[in-house]
C-alpha cells in the first residue's frame, strides 16, 4: 500500500479517535454528535481524494438513515429514499442552475478562439514602458480572460504557456512571474461572470444579480492591488524586472506605414492625409489608407458619438406635468363617477350639468379653465440649457484627444488594431453579458445565453470554429456542469442529514454562547474559511460549510450579500494556499522543468498577503461592494 494511503487513513483514524474522546461519554451521545463526526469525516474523505459529490451523498443517505433509525427499519429506508428524491428534484428545479452551464461553455469557447495570445502581445507592448511591464500585462490579460471564461486552470495553463517563457526569456524572477500567472488566473472567481456567485447565490438564496453587481469593484480593486504591487517592487528592485530592450518595444510597420512616415510624416493623422490627397500614394492602395484612416479615427467618432448622445439626454425638455388636465376631467364629476367614464381630459360642461348655486359664478367665468390650458398647450417645448459640466467635460476630451493624435505615431496605429482584434470584441462582450445582468436587461440565464452565442461568434470570426472544436467545447461544458450540480445535489442531501441530526442546533448554540460581537463573528467565519481554503476547493467550501454560517447571519445582523462578497474574495485562497493550491499544480505542469513547486509556492505568498489586504479593506469600506447593487437596485 502507498504511503498516501497510509496517511490518509492514519488521519482518518486520528479525526476519529480525537473526536470520541472529546464527546461527551456514550450514554449522553445524541444526534448532534453524529452530526459533528459525519463534518470531521466528510473532511477527511474528500482529502483522501474520493469524489466530493459522491462521497458527500454516500455520507448523507448512512446518516439520514441514522437519523430515522428509531422509526423502525422499513419506515428509515423509507424516508432515507424521500430525502434523496425531493433534495435531487429541488436542485433540478433551480432555475439559478442554469446559467451555470451556459457560462462554462462560453468560456470553453472563448478559450479556444486562440485569443490569449494576440491579448498578451497587445497589452506587453501598450504597457512597454510601464515597470514590470511583462508581469503587468500578465495581470491584465488573465483578468480580462479570467472574466470571459471564469476557468481558473485553463487561464493559468495557458498563461504559464505563453508568458512564463517570455518573462524568464527578459530576466524576471521565477516567484514573480510564477505569482503574476497564479494570481492573475485567480481573479475569474472573484470577477463577474463567476460560476462561484452563482453557487453561492444558489446556495444562500441570494439575487446572482446583486452579487455581480456587488463584485465588480472588489475584483477590480484586488487586480489593481495586485498591478500595484507588481509596479512598486519592480521599481524597487529593477533585478527581479527588468526592463524591456528599445528591440523588444519594437513594431514592425506594414509597407504602407513606412511609406507614409518616411515620406510624410510619423502621425497617424497628417501621414494618411497627406498620402490620400498627395502624389505620394502610388505604391499604396487608396482603399488601404482610406480604411486605416477610419480606424485610427474610431476614438475620436465614439467621443463625438458619446458627447452627441450626453447632449441629446442633458437638453432634453422636461416633461409636462398632467396634472391640470387630470383635475379637469375629475372637476366636472360631481356624482363622483369614474374618470375614465367621463372621457377624462374632455371640458366639464356647465350649461344644466350643475344644479347648485354656484353654476352661475361658474359660468360667469366659463374660459378660465380653457384659457389656462391653452396657455399650457401655447407654451413651447424649449430645449434645456446644456449645465455648465457637460461644456467642462467637452473642452478637457476635445484636448486630451487633440495631445492624443499629437502623439498618436504609426507604432501606435498598429498597437491599437492589435486590440481592436484582441481586447475589444472580449470588452464588448463581457461588458454586454454584465451590463445586461446588472441594468436588469435579462436574467443571469439569459445573458449567458447570450454569452454563448457570443462565443460562437468570436471563435467563427478567428475561423477557429469547426466541428471538432464544438463537439470538444459541449463536451467540457457537459462534464463540468455535471459535476458542478452533483456537487449541489451531494451538499443539499449531506445538509438535510446534518440539520436532521442536530449538527447545525450544535454549531448554532455553540457560537452563540460565546457571545461574539459581529465584528467577532465575521473575523471567525473569514478565519475559518481561510484556513479551509488550503485543503478543500472553493465549490466544496460553498456547498458544505456555508449552510453552517447563513443561519447565523440573521443572529448577527449581517448582510447575507456582503457576507459573501467577502467569502468569494477569501476563497480564492483555495487556488493559492499551500499545500492544495491547485493553481500551483496548473502552473507546474506546463512550466520548465528548472522552476520549483516551492519557487511557486514562495511567488504566490506575497499575492496571498494582498488578497488579506483586500478583505480587510472590503470590510472597513462595504460601500466598495455594496455602492453599485444600492445605486442600482
Amino acid at each position: 500500500m502507498r504511503k498516501e494511503v497510509w496517511f490518509g487513513l492514519s488521519i482518518l483514524a486520528a479525526v476519529i479517535i480525537a473526536l470520541f474522546i472529546l464527546m461527551p461519554a456514550p450514554a449522553d451521545i445524541t444526534n448532534g454528535h453524529l452530526g459533528l463526526l459525519m463534518l470531521g469525516l466528510i473532511v477527511v474523505t474528500i482529502m483522501l481524494g474520493f469524489p466530493t459529490a459522491f462521497t458527500l451523498m454516500g455520507m448523507g443517505v448512512m446518516f439520514t438513515y441514522l437519523a430515522y433509525r428509531n422509526m423502525g427499519t422499513q419506515i428509515a429506508i423509507e424516508q432515507t429514499l424521500d430525502l434523496m428524491v425531493l433534495r435531487t428534484y429541488a436542485v433540478m428545479t433551480n432555475d439559478v442552475l442554469i446559467a451555470v452551464p451556459l457560462f462554462i461553455f462560453m468560456g470553453y469557447l472563448v478559450e479556444r478562439a486562440n485569443l490569449i495570445e494576440k491579448l498578451f502581445k497587445s497589452l506587453h507592448l501598450v504597457m512597454a514602458r510601464v515597470p514590470g511591464s511583462l508581469a503587468v500585462a500578465t495581470v491584465v490579460t488573465c483578468a480580462v480572460f479570467a472574466t470571459a471564461t471564469g476557468i481558473v486552470g485553463a487561464v493559468v495553463t495557458l498563461m504559464g504557456l505563453l508568458a512564463l517563457p517570455a518573462m524568464l526569456k527578459a530576466g524576471y524572477s521565477v516567484r514573480l512571474s510564477a505569482g503574476a500567472i497564479t494570481a492573475g488566473g485567480c481573479l475569474g472567481i472573484m470577477i463577474p461572470p463567476s460560476v462561484l456567485l452563482i453557487v453561492y447565490g444558489a446556495v444562500a438564496g441570494v439575487s446572482v444579480v446583486k452579487l455581480y453587481a456587488g463584485a465588480f469593484f472588489p475584483g477590480i480593486m484586488l487586480a489593481g492591488l495586485y498591478v500595484v504591487y507588481i509596479m512598486v517592487v519592480a521599481k524597487l528592485n529593477p533585478k527581479i524586472a527588468p526592463p524591456l530592450s528599445q528591440e523588444e518595444r519594437r513594431v514592425t510597420l506594414p509597407e504602407f506605414a513606412e511609406i507614409a512616415k518616411r515620406t510624410i510624416s510619423n502621425r497617424v493623422v497628417p501621414g494618411l492625409i497627406g498620402a490620400i490627397k498627395g502624389k505620394r500614394n502610388a505604391a499604396v492602395p487608396m482603399s488601404t489608407l482610406f480604411n486605416n484612416l477610419a480606424i485610427a479615427l474610431i476614438p475620436a467618432l465614439v467621443f463625438v458619438a458619446v458627447m452627441g448622445l450626453s447632449y441629446k439626454i442633458v437638453t432634453a425638455p422636461l416633461p409636462q406635468a398632467a396634472s391640470g388636465l387630470v383635475e379637469m376631467g375629475f372637476s366636472g364629476q360631481s356624482d363622483g363617477s369614474s374618470h375614465f367614464e367621463s372621457g377624462g381630459l374632455q371640458e366639464p360642461e356647465i350649461e344644466g350639468g350643475l344644479a347648485e348655486p354656484e353654476a352661475a359664478a361658474a359660468s360667469a367665468e366659463p374660459d378660465e379653465p380653457e384659457t389656462a390650458g391653452e396657455a399650457a398647450a401655447a407654451e413651447p417645448n424649449e430645449s434645456r440649457p446644456a449645465p455648465l459640466t457637460f461644456w467642462i467635460l467637452l473642452a478637457i476630451g476635445t484636448v486630451a484627444f487633440a495631445i492624443f493624435y499629437a502623439f498618436f505615431t504609426f507604432a501606435r496605429l498598429e498597437i491599437f488594431k492589435m486590440l481592436l482584434s484582441s481586447f475589444f470584441p472580449l470588452a464588448i462582450m463581457i461588458l454586454a453579458v454584465l451590463g445586461s445582468i446588472v441594468f436588469g436587461l435579462a436574467t443571469p440565464s439569459e445573458a449567458a445565453a447570450m454569452g454563448s452565442f457570443g462565443g460562437i461568434l468570436l471563435a467563427l470570426a478567428y475561423r477557429r470554429l469547426n466541428l471538432a472544436m464544438m463537439k470538444e467545447s459541449v463536451y467540457l461544458a457537459a462534464k463540468t456542469s455535471a459535476m458542478v450540480c452533483w456537487l449541489f445535489v451531494g451538499s443539499s442531501i449531506f445538509s438535510a442529514a446534518f440539520a436532521l441530526l442536530g449538527g447545525q442546533e450544535i454549531i448554532n448554540t455553540w457560537v452563540m454562547g460565546m457571545e461574539l460581537t459581529p465584528v467577532q463573528f465575521m473575523i471567525l467565519a473569514q478565519i475559518v474559511i481561510f484556513l479551509l481554503g488550503w485543503p478543500l476547493e472553493w465549490t466544496e467550501i460553498i456547498v458544505i460549510f456555508m449552510p453552517i454560517f447563513l443561519p447565523l447571519l440573521a443572529h448577527y445582523q449581517i448582510d447575507p450579500l456582503f457576507f459573501g462578497l467577502l467569502v468569494a474574495l477569501n476563497l480564492q485562497t483555495a487556488f493559492l494556499s499551500p499545500p492544495v493550491a491547485m493553481s500551483a499544480f496548473y502552473l507546474k505542469g506546463v512550466a520548465p522543468p528548472h522552476v520549483t513547486l516551492n519557487q511557486i509556492f514562495a511567488g504566490m505568498l506575497p499575492f496571498m498577503g494582498i488578497q488579506i489586504i483586500a478583505i480587510v479593506l472590503l470590510y472597513l469600506f462595504p460601500a466598495i461592494g455594496l455602492w453599485l447593487p444600492r445605486v442600482l437596485y
